[in-house]
């Protein structure tokens, strides 16, 4: 699939000069790499979402103030998931698949990436899958391996994780294999993405980008990445699904037993 004319980059934002205010080269790519930016949708919700650094810290306003919590109901319900650090598990998975996808899209598509400061994004937990997240303004960033780490480790999944831990103990080997999960995810349709329309220049960047990430500490053991396949060495607990396998990148080639 080729880039629509229309939305492509031009070179000079290839070699960094800059994102587009709408980030419209993600758009061909669709679910989990868009971003909501407010030059793509001007019209500001009447009660918009809560930030991710609300979410975070725990300060969301609304009824319950407690967007992260609905978010895990939605997901336990969905799946009919028997306990809650199940549905926690498929909830932070899908976050920080958003997360990684965006960025890594615009690194290798713009050569920079937005600033997802978590004051920046805003998150509708009720919304369906893939989350939705609004960008409220896009500053450019450079799209080096350290910044993309700082901004979505550092930045989002960090807090995120010690959000998840405190309630529903999750191992940090669980959390930190789906975020690494999520990094080759998002890395293996980019690279897809990008060879069917001949741009191997992208899908290059991406694997290379890809491969310095995982090499980040809190990433590092994580799994092991062959080309575009990643094995995690931990499970992210989808197979108590009722009627559910094991994920493709499973450290577990069947269900566990017992």
């Amino acid at each position: 699939m080729d880039l629509d004319p229309d939305l492509a980059p031009d070179a000079g934002a290839e070699a960094g000069a800059g994102l587009d205010p709408a980030l419209a080269a993600l758009r061909p790519l669709g679910g989990f790499f868009v971003l909501r930016t407010a030059a793509g949708a001007p019209v500001a919700p009447a009660e918009p979402p809560p930030t991710l650094a609300e979410v975070y810290d725990g300060t969301a306003p609304g009824a319950d103030g407690d967007p992260l919590a609905f978010r895990i109901g939605k997901v336990a319900a969905a799946l009919r998931a028997p306990e809650p650090r199940t549905a926690a598990s498929v909830a932070h998975l899908g976050l920080a698949a958003r997360l990684w996808s965006t960025a890594l899209g615009c690194a290798a598509l713009y050569g920079r990436i937005p600033d997802l400061d978590p004051r920046l994004l805003r998150w509708d937990a009720g919304a369906g899958a893939p989350d939705d997240l609004w960008l409220t303004e896009v500053r450019p960033l450079p799209a080096d391996a350290a910044t993309l780490a700082g901004t979505v480790l550092g930045g989002h999944l960090e807090p995120l994780a010690a959000a998840l831990r405190d309630r529903h103990r999750l191992a940090r080997g669980l959390l930190w294999g789906n975020a690494a999960s999520a990094l080759a995810g998002a890395a293996r349709e980019l690279d897809r993405w990008a060879r069917a329309g001949g741009r191997t220049d992208t899908a290059a960047r991406a694997r290379a980008l890809t491969a310095e990430l995982l090499a980040d500490p809190r990433l590092r053991g994580t799994g092991t990445l062959t080309g575009t396949a990643f094995r995690r060495r931990s499970c992210c607990l989808y197979y108590r699904v009722p009627g559910a396998g094991v994920c493709g990148d499973c450290c577990f080639t069947r269900p566990p037993t017992g």
